[in-house]
Formats: structure tokens, sequence, C-alpha cells
């Protein structure tokens, strides 16, 4: 299934959610607008502000509240791309020039605190402590899993307990804030409102034990990004991991120098060695347990539509190739 697919369900709500983004981006310093409409444009996937809609959608919500706090969510989540491509140096995200190699690193991470400050603005203005203290809370973790990534850096004694405490801290936490704000919109009963949070941080961390597979299989005009970022940032992610902890002694050397040192000189040597080592096979299987457990979180949820493509988007996080 398709993502255009499993959205027709909420197509009316995404165009509103996209009419919140073009409004509330607009700011009186043309660079700001243009740095952030590059962007929001740039044809990301909005899974995080579909998770909103979905979860409100499935408890019956009737409102509008839910398009701002969709809003929300995809300025925090914009913020960070736009922090993340200037530490990795990024140049290229979703088959595009990244915001810094178009406008440079100043003005992306200006660009970035100002979305932050924006969606904290917004947040406000919806006047729900628990709304406030969700987001407030996850956008702190998250700064904190940028942090620790940023530790992880060129260290090739991180094993798969420390990686995956980034993906909680770092991807995980705002695909779980999506999800529980939807059902916080919702009335959710407190067990309800907390099987959907798992939901998302299960959803999440199989979205990205995914996106470190197509890393080393996909094809960069599917991804949309250079293959071997993450080696030649010196990144130990889990197919990495899994080589250096059970592939056989030169396999490991091969991976552990190539993290320790950065680079792609390495990467036809990695590569090789993460395919032959039953890496990539170890990290899908991960993934697909994840959202696995994403799905068993919302049993209770009641029969709706909305669950039904909640369930699916699960399906599409680990059967995707971008």
């Amino acid at each position: 299934m398709t993502l255009e697919q499993l959205y027709a369900l909420i197509g009316p709500d995404m165009k509103a959610v996209d009419a919140v983004i073009r409004d509330r981006l607009y700011s009186d310093v043309v660079l700001v607008r243009q740095v952030a409409e590059y962007i929001i444009n740039s044809g990301g996937k909005r899974m995080r502000p579909a998770l909103v809609l979905l979860a409100a959608g499935a408890l019956g919500y009737q409102g509008v509240r839910h398009h701002e706090m969709a809003a929300v969510v995809e300025f925090i989540h914009t913020a960070t791309l736009l922090h993340d491509d200037v530490v990795d140096e990024s140049s290229l995200r979703r088959g595009r020039d990244t915001a810094n190699a178009m406008f440079g690193n100043a003005a992306s991470v200006l660009v970035g605190d100002f979305l932050y400050s924006r969606a904290f603005q917004m947040m406000v203005a919806v006047d729900n402590m628990r709304v406030m203290q969700v987001l407030s809370d996850a956008t702190n973790v998250i700064a904190e899993g940028e942090v620790l990534q940023l530790m992880n850096c060129h260290d090739a004694d991180v094993d798969e307990a420390r990686y995956m405490q980034v993906i909680h801290y770092k991807t995980a936490k705002l695909f779980e804030a999506a999800a529980q704000l939807g059902a916080i919109l919702g009335n959710a009963e407190p067990e309800l409102e907390k099987a959907l949070a798992l939901y998302g941080m299960h959803l999440g961390t199989a979205f990205q034990l995914i996106d470190d597979v197509l890393d080393y299989s996909g094809q960069e005009a599917d991804t949309g990004k250079h293959l071997g970022d993450d080696l030649a940032e010196g990144k130990p992610t889990l197919p990495l991991i899994y080589v250096m902890e059970r592939g056989t002694p030169a396999q490991a050397a091969c991976v552990r120098k190539a993290i320790e040192e950065g680079g792609r000189e390495d990467f036809p040597a990695v590569l090789d060695a993460i395919r032959n080592s039953g890496a990539l096979e170890h990290a899908r299987a991960r993934a697909c347990r994840e959202a696995e457990l994403a799905r068993e979180a919302i049993f209770a949820l009641g029969d709706s539509q909305y669950k039904k493509a909640l369930l699916q988007l699960s399906l599409f996080a680990v059967e995707r190739n971008h």
C-alpha cells in the first residue's frame, strides 16, 4: 500500500494542515520564509502529522485543533532536520540539496530556531496544559537524543542497547508524542492514551531501523540521500553494530576502522561485510518486531477506518523502499 492510499482517509485534514503550515510559516523576514518553505515543501512523508490526525480520528475527535497540533509536530520535526543536516554536514535530503547547502549553516540553524519558537507559540494558543507538557517533554528528549548521537559518533564500542536509546530519544519520541496528542484531543481514557503513545514509540523505532537498513540496501533515487552517509559521519547504526558483534573477525575489524575514521573510503568493503553477515536481515527483523508491538499496543482501540489505517501504517513503515 502506498502512503497516498493510506492518507486517503485523512486527505481533507492533511490539506487543512498544509494550509495551517503555510499560514504559520509567514514571517516579515524574507530569509526565514525562504528557508522554511524550502524545507517544508521538500517532499517529506508527513508521517508525524498524519499520526496526530489518525489518532484523533480513531477516538472520534470532531474539532479542528488537530490541524494545529499536526502542524506543530511537523514544525518541530523540520527544525530538527535543519539542525541535523548542519551537524552532519549533509548535502542531500529527499533527493534535493539540503537547506544548509542552499542557504548556508547559519541560516539553517537560525530558521530551525524560528520553527521551534513558532511551534511553541502555536502550542500556547491551544491552551491545554497536557498538550504543552507532552510536546515540551518530547522536544527536550529529542535534543538529548541529538547529543547522545553526537557522543556515539566514531565510537566503535557502542552496543545495541546504547544505539536503541538514541533511536528512542531522537526519532521515536516525536512519533510517540504525535499519537499521544491525537489521543489527548480525543479525550481518551488514560489507558488508551498510553496505548497510542506506545504505538507511536514502536512505530517510530521501526521506521528508523528501516532507514538504517536502506542506508546500506536502498537506491539513492528512492531514498533521496547518499548511500553510506551514516558511515561517512562515523555513526554506528544497527547493521554496523551487528557486524562488529557477530561478523567474522575480518568483517568486524573493517567496520570498526570505518566507524572510527569516518569517510567513504571503506564503504565498498563495509557494504560487503553488512550484506554477507546477515546484518540487514537482523535489523529488518528487529524493525518488524517493533511494528508488531505497535499493532499490539492498539488492540483495545475501537474498530474504525482510522484504526485500520494505523495498522496499515505500521506495515508501510517496514515494507517501504524510501
